[in-house]
Order: C-alpha cells, then structure tokens, then sequence
C-alpha cells in the first residue's frame, strides 16, 4: 500500500499529523510546491498553517485570505470542488490579482478540504510550468484521497487546529545522497573555470567554491548563510532577487548577467529543484552592447521584492473596495497581518474633524475618546501627520510619549505607524496600524506603508462617496416602494425585493397591491431597465400610475395601455417590462396583462405548479399605439400565484427557460403554510452568497380558504 492511502501516523499534535499529509500528497502528485488553508474558527477567513517548497517569506501577500477573495482556493472551497489552472496566461485570465502577485509559470490545484461535520479550508498545489496541461486521473486520485485524509484528522481531532503567525515548514522531499562525496566531490568543483554556489529554498548559500568566492568578490565565511541580495550590495536589487524567485516558484532555470563594480560582469545561471538551487557563475568578461547597465547605488530606503509583490497584491484589492465597511475588512484581513500589526483606526477627514469610521483590537470606551479630535488635534500625532503628509512611526511608548505624553495612555497599545490619507493635497483622513509590543519598523515596511497609504486614500474616498449616494438612492427606492402591502380580505400576500449585490443597490424593480372592493384585488410586479437614479425615479411614476388607473377601474390591459401612453408622454429612454393581475376573489379567477413580463407561476397544490403561459405585449415605452392581450386562469381557495422579475431566473450562465421551471419546481416542494417561509425557498438558491447579478422581487398571493364575502356585496347579491 502506497504513502497516500494510508493515514499519517500522528505521533504529535494535529499541526504535525497535518504537516506529514501535505507532505505526503506533494510526493504523491509529483508537485513542487503545497500548502494547507484552514478556515479561522468564527471568521470568514483562510489561514495558511503549512508550507512545502516554498519560503515562508513568499506567502505574506496570500498568507491570511478572505473566503470572498478571488483566487483559487476560495473558490475551490466556496463551490466545494477542484479548480485547475494550467498555466500562467489562465491565472491571468481567471484570477488577474494572483497573477500580479505571482508573474512565473506554473500549474495550480486548489481542492477543498470538506469533512463529515464542516468544511476545514482547502489545500494548494503547484507544479513547474512545463508539466502537461490536464491532471491524470492517477493525480486526481491521490489529490482526492490526500483531501480526504486531511479532512478526516481535523474531523476526528480532539482538540482544534492552531493558526500559526507564520506557516509551518514542510520538508516533502528527503535531501539527495550523491554517490561520491567529500574532497573529491570539492576537489572536481574547485578545479572548475567557473563558480560554483548553492543555496536552498530559503536563499541562504549553502556552498561555495573558493573560484565562486573570488568572482563575487567576498570570502566564503562572509557568503556562507546569507543571501546573496544581502551579502552583496551590488546584487541588492529587486530584478536579481526577482529572478530567485522565479526559478523557485516556476523550478524553471534562469539565467541573468549582473555587473560587480566596477566592470566585472558576472553570468549566473540557477538550477533549481525541490530541495535547493545550484548556481553557475560565469565571468563575462568585457561588457557587451547588450547587457544592462549596473543598478545604481541605493542611497535611501527600498522596499524588498517581496514587499513590493505585497504592495502590488494590496493595491489590487484596494481597487475592488466598495463600501467603508469593505475597506476596513480588508485593512483587518489582510493589511494589518501583512505587517504583524494588532489595532486600527481608520479616521475620515470631515467638517474639521478626524470621525473614527472603523477600529479593530481596541476597547469602544477608547474609541469614544478619540472620535471627532480637531483636525489639528496634538493629543495623537494624527493632526500634525495629516497636517505635513509625512508618515510618522513610534516604535516604543517611549518614541510617542517624547512628543504627544498622553496618546500611550489612552490606547495602551506599544507601537504606532501614523499614515496621512491625503488626495492631491487635500486632507481624506489618517489611518493607524499599533501593536500589541514595540516593534521596530524596518526600511522595507516604511517603504510599503508610505506609498500604501496613498492607496488607501483613494480607496476611502471611492468608498465614502459610493455610501453617501447608496444611503440616498436607499432612501429614494425605500420612499417610491410601498411601505407595507395593504390587508385584503380573502387574500394572504407577500413580497421581497432583493438589491443587485453591485453597483448601487437600486434599480427598477417594484410592485403593488390594491384592495379594488370587497370581492376583488389587484396586484403588479415590474421592471424598469438598469440601475440608476433614473430608472428609480422612473419606476415611481410607473407604479403611481399602475395604482391611479387600477383604482379609477380600468381592465387589466387598459391599466397597461395607459401607463404606456404616460411613458411616450415622459419621452423615457428607458423601456419597463410589467405584469398586471385582477384577482376575483368571488369567482375564484385571476385576469393578467403582461408587458414583456417574465410569465408568473401557479401552484395549485401541494406537488402541483406550473409556469402559467401568459400571451405578453410590448415593453412598455416601445410604441404608443399597442394592444396588450388578457389572459384568464382559475385562483382557487388555498393556490398561491407568484409574480416576480427576471432576476430571479436570469442568472449568468445558466438556462432563463430551465431557470423558470426549476423554480416552479421548488414552488411545488416548498411548505407553504407560511408565505414568508415561502419566499425564502423561492430566492434563497438563487444566490446563496448574497450576491445577484440583478434586482429580484417577489410577490405572492394567496386566496384565503374559507373567506366569506360581505352580504352586501356584488358577488353576494
């Protein structure tokens, strides 16, 4: 029986009985490099608690993730199953914020790590660039049994998994034993024209010939341990530290020339593989037309690849910001363990004052202090730091205490980074990273900070605009939409309306319901096209029209015939689609009129809906002089009719047709006894993250069992 079928033998904790799985499943798949995401208890968040191939010092851009976030492994955990990316150019095309983070070539699995009782995150895989593009169904076999393994010890584990600040290292390939070592192994490589250097996966030398040593020109005492970035300030560049970095992730070998001043130009050649990389160097000799020119002398601080490749990530995300709550989550998720940092308040510059629109990791007695400080306030250093635009970093309470006394005392935290979010000049807020200890920030965090705040301005003020026109056009839909549906004897109804999960959150969905008389009702669904202020404002003038002419008695198609009329009156671009139901509560009937309507369903009883084929009309706004035909149907006692918008079967990539009769599928199964209930069967599947494409409405009605009509009335007499 091979490694992958069996159970990891978990002689330690559940970290380590983890770790031997990721291992195993990386010898088992052929795969370079692995890591495990574990879903943080109570949070919507992944941590990664394991890594093989890699260094750990890669993973800080993608080290703490957001079940919401784009990239493979959410979605792999979100739709619970594999997800492939074969290569580079795919990344770019399906997952473009990984891709910025991780220009090399590689092929990529995520899978879910789903068990009997919950689902516990995911695992990762990749492979070199080179491999085939499809997975074998050997590679999906131990992929699927690894998976399972892994879901069945945190299943069966007794105590929960940790979330470590740093991944765990995995070594998941034993270090090679050549045939022949020792002197003559150094003595061959020494007798070489040309350098010879190895580091491992970390970057650390781990070798180095005496020729090596003399074309870098430093000792092997002064080389070995280091990395060669580090150790030699001509190589100290992000482009050499970046083609490192290519070849550990794509374990692709890479070639590039570096000048070691003041004219020795140097070839380096990397090998690499899964437990280190040998490297070539190479003299040159003269310098040739074609290769660069040296890297300048750096004479301030620069932020190191990673950290710019965690700039680069975070940007990304920043730009897909939408609401301040957005902001502040992704500051908390993302940016504040990038920088091992604790607490944060974001403040907004307004009307004079620094207003606190978000804090994580302090007491809200705190925050209540500090909220609306003078935008010149020296109670914190965020007044003077707004006020030059320089960022401002405290290292100890002792740093801050020497110029503002009181601020240490009021937070308690041991360590501030004090970032001006400033817009062309123009004060946006300031945002506050602490920490929980004094920690000394270094060139390359103060390197990424300074322009990440920048980013973050922006970001704050695309947010805080799109909260103040949501809040308004909020404020316009909920005003234009009845407030409560009216009580109709004989006649149990219900309705939802569902914002789009982008854009505005307003649109032009709406609908109605009258109490005609005492036998009979009406009641309208519809839809103005897009989702703006206009297409709000629009939708109103319908619906109060659709109400005037019901009221005034018009039949059904001349309710729709009229309102059309006040649409070429308005000279609208915009075009509405509508849906008219005349419920004879007497006759046990209902007369509808559509206008481009999706058709309504009717369920009759229990196991028993059907879509009901309504012959439609125009949109209405198309021509003025239209007809719109009726069409009958029986509403008995106890049957439920449901009106609704496209939104609820028009959902990107799938079927609209198939979509309909699914949902009246659900309409048959669902339990009606409670319309509300009701509702939530018919619109929770549609987008169970939250998230729809369009605006959905529904609107159910219900003829009461048993209901007794007034004697007075019409249908009585």
């Amino acid at each position: 029986m091979s490694g992958t079928d069996e159970l990891p033998v978990a002689t330690g904790s559940l970290d380590d009985a983890l770790a031997a799985a990721l291992a195993d499943v990386v010898r088992g798949t052929g795969a370079s490099i692995g890591g495990v995401y574990l879903i943080e208890e109570g949070e919507q968040v992944l941590s990664l608690v394991a890594l093989s191939g890699l260094p750990a010092d890669f993973t800080a851009p993608w080290r703490r993730l957001s079940l919401s976030a784009p990239v493979p492994v959410a979605d792999a955990i979100r739709d619970d199953r594999l997800v492939w990316v074969a290569d580079q150019d795919e990344m770019a095309r399906r997952y473009p914020r990984a891709a910025a983070v991780l220009p090399y070539g590689f092929a990529l699995a995520a899978v879910p790590l789903t068990g009997v009782r919950r689902c516990w995150g995911g695992i990762v895989l990749m492979w070199p660039g080179d491999r085939p593009r499809q997975t074998t169904p050997r590679e999906r076999g131990r992929l699927t049994a690894g998976t399972h393994r892994m879901a069945r010890l945190l299943d069966d584990s007794p105590v929960p998994p940790s979330y470590p600040e740093r991944p765990r290292s995995v070594p998941a390939h034993a270090m090679r034993q050549p045939a022949q070592t020792g002197p003559a192994g150094a003595d061959y490589l020494e007798r070489l024209p040309e350098g010879a250097v190895s580091l491992d996966l970390e970057g650390r030398v781990t070798f180095v010939t005496t020729t090596a040593a003399e074309l870098l020109g430093r000792s092997a005492d002064q080389l070995l341990g280091t990395r060669p970035w580090q150790s030699l300030p001509w190589l100290d560049d992000p482009v050499y530290e970046d083609h490192y970095r290519t070849a550990v992730v794509s374990r692709a070998p890479v070639s590039f020339t570096a000048c070691r001043p003041p004219d020795h130009w140097l070839t380096f050649q990397l090998y690499p593989d899964t437990s280190g990389i040998s490297v070539r160097v190479v003299p040159q000799g003269d310098r040739t037309p074609d290769m660069p020119a040296p890297a300048p002398a750096r004479h301030r601080a620069q932020a190191t690849t990673g950290r710019l490749y965690q700039l680069v990530h975070l940007a990304a995300a920043l730009t897909e910001v939408v609401t301040v709550s957005d902001l502040v989550a992704l500051i908390v998720d993302q940016i504040l363990p990038a920088f091992g940092a604790q607490g944060l308040v974001l403040s907004a510059a307004d009307a004079g004052r620094l207003k606190i629109i978000g804090y994580h990791g302090y007491a809200d007695a705190v925050m209540e202090r500090l909220d609306a400080l003078p935008l010149d306030t020296d109670l914190t250093p965020a007044g003077p730091v707004l006020a030059g635009g320089v960022p401002a970093f405290f290292a100890s309470p002792g740093e801050l205490t020497a110029s503002h006394p009181k601020a240490p005392q009021i937070s308690g935290k041991q360590a501030w980074a004090f970032l001006p979010l400033i817009i062309v000049g123009r004060p946006v807020g300031c945002c506050i990273l602490s920490y929980d200890r004094p920690h000394t920030f270094t060139a390359d965090e103060r390197a990424v900070l300074t322009p990440l705040s920048g980013l973050i301005a922006q970001a704050l003020d695309r947010a805080r605009l799109y909260d103040t026109k949501h809040r308004l056009v909020n404020e316009l839909q909920q005003a234009l939409l009845p407030r409560a549906l009216p009580k109709v004897a004989g006649l149990d109804v219900a309705a939802r309306y569902l914002p789009a999960g982008h854009g505005l959150a307003v649109g032009g969905d709406f609908y109605d319901v009258l109490r005609l008389d005492d036998s009979t009702a009406a009641a309208v669904v519809g839809d103005v096209e897009g989702h703006s202020v206009a297409a709000a404002a629009l939708m109103g003038q319908v619906r109060t029209a659709v109400h005037a002419h019901a009221a005034a008695g018009a039949r059904p198609d001349q309710v729709l015939v009229r309102t059309n009329r006040l649409l070429a009156d308005l000279e609208s671009d915009l075009l509405v689609s509508c849906l008219y139901a005349h419920v004879d509560l007497a006759g046990g009937q209902v007369t509808l009129a559509s206008a481009g309507h999706v058709p309504p369903l009717l369920r009759r009883a229990a196991q028993d809906a059907r879509v009901l084929q309504v012959e439609p009309g125009p949109l209405l706004g198309i021509d003025t002089d239209v007809r719109y035909p009726v069409t009958r149907a029986d509403l008995p006692a106890g049957a439920v009719l449901a009106l609704y918008t496209d939104g609820l079967v028009e959902i990107p990539g799938t079927d609209a047709t198939r979509a309909t009769y699914e949902l009246a599928a659900r309409l048959a199964t669902a339990d009606d006894r409670d319309l509300d209930r009701l509702l939530d069967a018919l619109v929770g599947r549609t987008a169970p993250a939250g998230q729809h494409a369009d605006d959905i409405t529904v609107l159910l009605l219900r003829p009461t069992v048993g209901h007794r009509l007034p004697e007075d009335s019409f249908a009585a007499r």
